[in-house]
């Protein structure tokens, strides 16, 4: 029976599979039908229950394996004839099995360890299929979970590898229960929600730190705060180097990826549209967490704030044109539990609830702003759910039936009514599926055409 998952509430379980396996999918997504969009991973002997619905329904997966043989079986009813086809990871067909039998079976001798991919379809009827896979899984012993070898860094990128005393940097599998997103507002990092949040998902575990500007800083403080296996920092600064294999080997083999902060729009003109932003989103896809704080932060959401070569547009800017000239928006990651959020840093120090509002008119119902003050962090579990660590506070932004958007034309200040505003401090909780928080909310509006253009006249 064929599965959907809503965006907000997908998440990947382990949950009693050996400990070297990690984000075991049972069953398919609703945009599997493309090699890139693959599902997985497909762990080894565990069945996979997908559909085949037409002609043009084809599912993608994907497994991670070490070299040797491996056996596919795909069973289905007898009175159907679907076929799979199996793919290296530069999507070079190897072998398949495309007889009339059922189950639809095959082996083949895998050459080496990495990433491979099944396309499973029909050439006669619909319905249901179990597909069952025997193949040796990456164990972290030379296997690597699943991601081979480490590949040889090019030699103008700037990387800084730090490793727990006492262990190497051989790569680890510590199993993932769920993704989660980590969200900082900028200025001093918030230790607690390093060890308090991410180190029980990831504990053990190998975390990469991205930039494009600066050194190792954070090496040794989420070595400590995570008890990481390994931290390593890279200087990803060109889009050769996000594209290289070596990145994106780093980024796909951890647990944790950290991004720094820095300039938004210069991460997205060196990695958007890279290896980098793939391997991104397959942290997230198997279970894994993202986080950054400042412009870190920022790239994290569905839509992302992106002043790419004009100034940082301020609320007074944002609130009186609909169509400002330093009003841009882009899109990055595909983050599941980020899908319908824009968000934004150093907040209140910056008086950012104007622009972050005209963002989220900007965009459309339905969507959340996520603002996160200075000293501040918001930790989102894949579920929904969500808790606030620091000094300051966080502040979620949402209609209901009483918003309205009133004037959002060229040329003429925004108007815009009764928005949900909720303020979260260290411990309050608010969970993006079913809207329910442990702190109340207030409506404020904007009227971008007078002096004063919030109401209440300080919506902090």
């Amino acid at each position: 029976m064929k599965i959907v998952f809503s965006s907000l509430l997908f998440f990947l379980m382990v949950g009693g599979f050996p400990s070297n396996l990690y984000a075991c999918i049972s069953s398919e997504s609703s945009n599997n039908n493309s090699l890139t969009n693959a599902d997985g991973s497909v762990c080894d002997e565990i069945i996979f229950e997908g559909s085949i619905s037409n002609r043009r329904d084809i599912d993608w997966l994907y497994f991670d394996a070490q070299s040797g043989h491996v056996s596919i079986n795909l069973n289905f009813n007898s009175r159907d004839d679907f076929d799979w086809q199996l793919f290296d990871q530069s999507g070079d067909l190897l072998t398949a099995g495309e007889t009339s039998q059922t189950p639809e079976s095959g082996s083949y001798q895998l050459p080496q360890d990495g990433r491979y991919y099944l396309k499973v379809f029909r050439y006669r009827g619909s319905g249901w299929y179990d597909l069952t896979i025997d193949y040796e899984a990456g164990d972290g012993n030379g296997g690597n979970c699943g991601y081979g070898n480490r590949p040889t860094k090019p030699g103008n990128l700037q990387s800084w590898l730090s490793v727990q005393s006492g262990q190497n940097d051989s790569d680890t599998c510590p199993p993932l229960s769920q993704s989660a997103v980590l969200l900082m507002g900028g200025n001093y990092d918030v230790d607690e929600a390093f060890s308090l949040r991410v180190k029980p998902l990831v504990e053990g575990g190998d975390v990469v730190v991205l930039r494009t500007s600066g050194s190792d800083g954070y090496n040794d403080v989420l070595l400590d705060h995570i008890n990481a296996n390994s931290v390593e920092t890279l200087l990803v600064n060109s889009r050769a180097k996000a594209n290289s294999d070596y990145v994106d080997w780093a980024i796909r083999s951890a647990e944790f990826v950290w991004i720094a902060g820095g300039d938004q729009a210069d991460y997205l003109n060196q990695w958007k549209g890279t290896r980098v932003e793939s391997a991104l989103n397959h942290v997230i896809d198997k279970g894994g967490v993202l986080g950054g704080t400042s412009a870190g932060n920022a790239i994290q959401g569905e839509l992302v704030y992106d002043p790419d070569g004009v100034p940082g547009i301020y609320s007074e800017e944002a609130v009186s044109d609909a169509c400002h000239d330093y009003l841009n928006l882009s899109t990055f990651l595909t983050t599941p539990l980020m899908q319908n959020i824009v968000t934004d840093t150093h907040f209140a120090e910056r008086d950012r609830m104007g622009r972050l509002a005209v963002f989220m008119a900007e965009i459309g119902a339905p969507i959340t702003g996520v603002g996160v003050d200075e000293d501040t962090a918001i930790f989102i579990r894949a579920d929904g759910t969500s808790i606030v660590d620091g000094d300051n506070a966080v502040y979620i932004l949402r209609e209901d039936a009483n918003t309205q958007l009133t004037q959002f034309n060229c040329n003429q200040p925004v108007i815009y009514t009764n928005l949900r505003r909720y303020r979260l401090t260290a411990g309050d909780s608010f969970n993006f599926v079913s809207g329910n928080s442990s702190a109340g909310y207030i409506y404020f509006s904007i009227d971008g055409g007078i002096g004063n253009f919030y109401s209440p006249s300080d919506p902090y």
